[in-house]
């Protein structure tokens, strides 16, 4: 073994590993490998909790540790060394036999036969993303026994040396049927707690006075700090994938939750350069602090970074609060832009307004106004290649409709490519976290048209970068869906015969260019 071994995200070092002393993330070896040490240790911990009764602490270990081993999620040695101790802990509560038993060498997986890794990875992966969504599904109160028991059978599944292709598959497409149930539950909790998405229109532009940026994806730290900060004069904003909050009722009703800042998350170490405010990092996202601006970083929950004060279980932002004032924002307003140039986006399409307007769209479809849909969704990314993105929303026919998901969307979503019966044709139905949403409207519109999805004219066109994206793509292939176009390169972790088992029984296809792909899609 090198100084560290990590392929879990698309911009992994030479599209093969990242085996050097720091990341392509920017993570250093010594957290890569601890990582690898904690997911050992919840390995372990899984193989004796399926022996005896957890603890009541063993299911929230386990989705916190799967959710801090995300990229770009924690880059501090020292929490992640305090969560292997916990972990550790934890199961020599649950059996006094294992305290001294070793960890899982995860070397076990990285050097063994190249399709068993590649499914093994798949798995591991896959539970990584889904933790992070029922992360935030238990922030808001809601968990599932199913869930928590699949995350112990996954985890001691990769410790399984005898485990081939027969018992391995069928546990990566369990990880997106279990993926999917998580993500129905968050879209319960989010909507029960926040109210069902509406419309909204989020300008770019910085009112002058104080204010603070909030990124990652927890809405719930974000009605915290609305909370706190409610008459101080402070005004907040979004930036990456909290765009969507501002389509909630229960969190526009704040007036101070003004707009968003800036772009997709790579574009941070230049965009938050003299920013003159605090910025609160709720969950992942985060990239290397830049010395310019790392007074001004925040985090929270399962996000840490040496050096940066971060705000405890008592979520008390006080620290943010105080920044802010300190800074005072700009002097005058700031007009700011999307990258195509625009001034505003629009959020707030989730399954509750499109499904609302169903009739419509179903009219729309059967008339002709509507001939084809285009998901075009998923991560962003600092890799070349994702302008591919852009240049194939502004080449969609007028009569297509562009359903998007997650900062993907950050590529297109600042252009006005005009309307279709009263709606924009770029329909932003949230977060990755929303994913379900489009899910959703996938099997109404299926139902209406009394066939499956895959005869729907419907292509889902993806971009992924991390965990979240591997979790979401597994769901899709559980559902059956086919001819799914990804990019902008193929995960590393996937083995050639385990690609061609995907290409083969789901038609999944890596993007070529816009142009070329539309032509096949559309037939002309």
């Amino acid at each position: 073994m090198s100084n560290m071994f990590c392929f879990q995200c698309e911009q992994t070092a030479g599209g093969v590993a990242c085996t050097a002393r720091a990341g392509v993330c920017g993570k250093q070896d010594s957290v890569a490998n601890l990582q690898d040490d904690l997911t050992g240790a919840m390995i372990l911990l899984a193989k004796v909790a399926q022996k005896h009764a957890p603890t009541k602490n063993t299911y929230r270990l386990i989705t916190e540790g799967l959710f801090t081993t995300v990229t770009n999620v924690s880059f501090d040695n020292d929490s992640l060394q305090e969560m292997v101790k916990q972990v550790e802990q934890d199961r020599a509560a649950i059996s006094a036999d294992s305290a001294t038993c070793e960890n899982f060498e995860m070397t076990k997986i990285w050097d063994t036969n190249e399709d068993i890794r590649s499914l093994k990875t798949l798995i591991l992966l896959g539970i990584r993303g889904v933790a992070a969504y029922a992360y935030h599904a238990q922030t808001l109160g809601y968990e599932s026994e199913d869930v928590n028991r699949f995350f112990l059978k996954a985890l001691a599944a990769l410790a399984e040396e005898e485990y081939g292709m027969d018992e391995l598959l069928p546990l990566v497409m369990e990880t997106g049927e279990i993926n999917l149930k998580v993500m129905e539950l968050l879209d319960k909790a989010n909507t029960e707690a926040y109210g069902t998405p509406k419309p909204t229109t989020v300008p770019f532009s910085i009112e002058k006075g104080p204010f603070i940026v909030i990124s990652g994806h927890d809405l719930h730290d974000l009605k915290l700090l609305l909370e706190q900060t409610e008459g101080k004069g402070i005004n907040i904003y979004t930036h990456g994938e909290m765009l969507p909050a501002h389509g909630y009722p229960e969190l526009k009703k704040h007036s101070h939750l003004k707009g968003n800042f800036g772009t997709a998350w790579q574009n941070q170490q230049k965009e938050f350069i003299d920013l003159p405010a605090p910025v609160l990092f709720t969950t992942n996202c985060l990239m290397p602090v830049k010395d310019n601006y790392a007074d001004r970083i925040f985090t929270t929950a399962v996000v840490e970074y040496p050096g940066m004060v971060h705000i405890g279980e008592e979520k008390d932002f006080t620290p943010v609060i105080e920044k802010a004032l300190e800074l005072g924002g700009y002097k005058e307003d700031k007009p700011m832009t999307g990258i195509n140039g625009g001034t505003q986006a629009t959020t707030g399409f989730g399954h509750g307004t499109v499904l609302g307007v169903a009739d419509v769209v179903i009219e729309a479809v059967k008339s002709g106004a509507i001939k084809h849909f285009f998901l075009v969704g998923g991560c962003d990314g600092a890799k070349p290649g994702r302008n591919y993105y852009t240049e194939f929303v502004q080449k969609t026919p007028k009569d297509t409709v562009i359903l998007t998901l997650a900062c993907g969307k950050y590529r297109f979503n600042d252009l006005d490519i005009g309307q279709i019966g009263g709606l924009p044709r770029i329909l932003d139905m949230g977060q990755c976290n929303d994913a379900y949403s489009a899910i959703k409207v996938a099997v109404a519109l299926a139902d209406a048209f009394d066939c499956g999805v895959n005869d729907l004219p419907l292509t889902l066109v993806l971009s992924w970068y991390e965990q979240k994206a591997v979790a979401i793509l597994l769901t899709l292939l559980h559902l059956g869906i086919k001819n799914i176009l990804l990019g902008p390169s193929l995960p590393a972790f996937v083995s050639p015969n385990v690609l061609s088992f995907l290409q083969e029984n789901f038609a999944l296809t890596p993007i070529s260019t816009p142009d070329e792909d539309l032509k096949k899609i559309l037939g002309n």
